[in-house]
């Protein structure tokens, strides 16, 4: 039912994500030894900052130069900084580097996201999704993995040459693909394609419901990221298990999408985003609550469950919303808002964590509330629909 083009571009987002994720167990203490310990609330939010704001001219790159090129670029800085991670020897620089990094996936998602609904009809856009999500997915899950390995088998050094590596491979798939912009929407490259004119240029007001719930249900995603390496070591998961809560938490996200990839495809978007919020939220109770390392990775299949229906139904919401013309800046937006709430997220989390350990169920907390507001909103938008039934 899926075109080769598909599925290309599923294997080239599994080594993109995995490129990019395998660092993430790592980071914080490769800050640390670099005398950055009280900055690790920035290894995501600058990550995440950059993102966020190459969105509006990725957008608009994709809806005029073209899919493909959008995402060559995302995944050429990604190959480029994952070689250069090794010469970072302060951590100003590592914090240049990390800004850098994050125009990989300002670029690359919002490439991918266009050109898989260019491809794949309405009637099966949640599966699809759901199915691309499963390549992220494994590629999130044997990133961290095989990061911690590498680490600990070999170098630093090797684990980033190896994500430059990766990064590079899903670069090569990538020039296989055939455009999917249609010609008479194409033009060539120029310097004043990145001049920012309007508003509409940067946000696509069609999709800014999906991008709110987005951005209050992202935000416990960059929290957990910046502290579940210090959770996991609290609670005695070291060496090759330090990678074990992404592992959990991935390869519940690739089981949920696997098994409901067409849920939302069924039973509609927000009916869907509702429950997957009450299972982000419970998991963020059994993360806080945590004592001990199996309750700790219950939290995490819990968080992947949540998650899996939840990223592939906004990403589906929110191309259902948008104007085919318009799809790359709509896709842009609900990016903004996704690298707003993980970056909020990530920068409130090191605020409040201050490495104290006692501090983990307050970051987990908030988080929990932020995804409340969402869901709180989810279920006005849902009682609108019913009395406009």
């Amino acid at each position: 039912m899926y075109t080769v083009g598909f599925w290309l571009m599923c294997l080239s987002s599994l080594l993109f994500f995995m490129s990019f994720n395998m660092l993430l167990p790592e980071l914080p203490d490769y800050l640390t030894r670099l005398g950055g310990a009280e900055y690790k609330g920035f290894i995501i939010a600058l990550f995440t900052l950059t993102a966020g704001l190459s969105r509006p001219f990725s957008g608009k790159l994709a809806d005029t130069v073209g899919r493909i090129p959008v995402m060559v670029f995302g995944s050429l800085v990604c190959f480029v900084c994952g070689f250069f991670y090794p010469f970072t020897a302060t951590v100003a620089a590592f914090m240049g580097l990390r800004l850098l990094h994050g125009f990989s996936t300002g670029f690359k998602p919002t490439g991918t996201a266009a050109f898989i609904a260019d491809i794949i009809p309405l009637e099966r856009r949640g599966e699809a999704m759901g199915l691309l999500g499963v390549a992220g997915s494994v590629g999130m899950a044997a990133g961290p993995m095989l990061g911690s390995w590498l680490a600990l088998h070999f170098s630093l050094d090797t684990m980033f040459y190896c994500s430059s590596g990766l990064a590079l491979l899903s670069l090569v798939v990538q020039g296989t693909m055939t455009e999917t912009l249609p010609r008479a929407q194409r033009q060539r490259f120029s310097w004043r394609l990145l001049r920012i004119e309007s508003w509409e240029e940067v946000f696509e007001p069609r999709v800014l419901a999906p991008a709110l719930v987005t951005l209050l249900c992202l935000f416990p995603f960059g929290a957990v990221l910046t502290v579940i390496p210090d959770q996991s070591r609290v609670l005695g998961l070291i060496g090759e298990d330090k990678g074990l809560f992404y592992t959990c938490y991935t390869g519940a996200s690739l089981v949920v999408r696997l098994v409901a990839g067409r849920t939302s495809d069924r039973y509609g978007r927000v009916p869907v985003l509702i429950g997957s919020s009450l299972v982000i939220v419970a998991a963020l109770v059994v993360l806080a609550l945590a004592q001990s390392a199996p309750v700790f990775l219950a939290g995490a299949v819990l968080f992947g469950l949540g998650t899996g229906l939840n990223s592939p139904t906004l990403y589906a919401w929110t191309v259902d919303l948008s104007h085919p013309e318009r799809r790359g800046r709509a896709v842009a937006t609900m990016y903004i808002a996704l690298e707003a709430g993980i970056g909020l997220g990530a920068l409130l989390a090191g605020w409040v964590f201050a490495n104290e350990p006692a501090h983990l169920p307050f970051v987990h907390g908030l988080s929990a509330l932020s995804v409340l507001a969402g869901l709180g909103y989810l279920l006005v938008l849902s009682r609108r629909k019913a009395r406009a039934a």
